[in-house]
């Protein structure tokens, strides 16, 4: 019960300050006299005008709240974390994206995803465990064995990737014959 209930205060901690960073970026004060901005741009009250609207947190500060909402089960709020991350060259952002469209059983959007990681990066092996996954979740154990390969040349068979991944091959083997 206590676990549960400092793992709650630790996400709020976490989520919070994300959730105030647009209303703060977007003014909130509700004073009449700030100017409408168009579509993605907020009023900037120090230049006196309207500014492309963008997020004040870095790609790691991002990554880190994304990922640690993903991992929580929270997929939803982890995308939209994740998605406010202006560093699209980042291969940890499109994992994440993907093991959360994963999880959600959006299969099709989290393999677009685990591609883009890898075009960015080919030797991120959690994005190939994760897309290993995927394949299995999709019954094609073939292709899971393929990263299963890629993260070996990669990383080893002593990595946790590999060892990960391997399990659950195992599993669904046992399971579906």
């Amino acid at each position: 019960m206590l676990s549960t209930v400092l793992r709650s205060a630790s996400l709020l901690a976490i989520v919070l300050p994300l959730a105030a960073s647009p209303a703060l970026a977007a003014g909130g004060g509700g004073s009449s006299d700030t100017p409408k901005c168009k579509t993605g741009e907020v009023y900037d009250t120090a230049q006196k005008k309207c500014v492309q609207k963008s997020s004040s947190l870095d790609t790691d500060t991002l990554f880190e709240n994304g990922r640690a909402l993903a991992y929580a089960g929270r997929y939803d709020e982890a995308i939209s974390v994740l998605k406010l991350a202006e560093d699209r060259g980042d291969p940890r952002i499109f994992n994440m994206l993907g093991y959360s469209n994963r999880k959600q059983g959006k299969l099709l959007v989290a393999l677009g995803y685990y591609e883009e990681a890898l075009r960015i990066d080919p030797d991120h092996v959690l994005t190939r465990e994760y897309l290993g996954e995927a394949h299995l979740q999709m019954g094609d154990v073939a292709s899971a064995r393929q990263e299963l390969g890629e993260i070996e040349k990669r990383a080893g068979r002593d990595s946790s990737e590999y060892a990960e991944l391997l399990k659950h091959i195992a599993a669904y083997e046992a399971a579906n014959g």
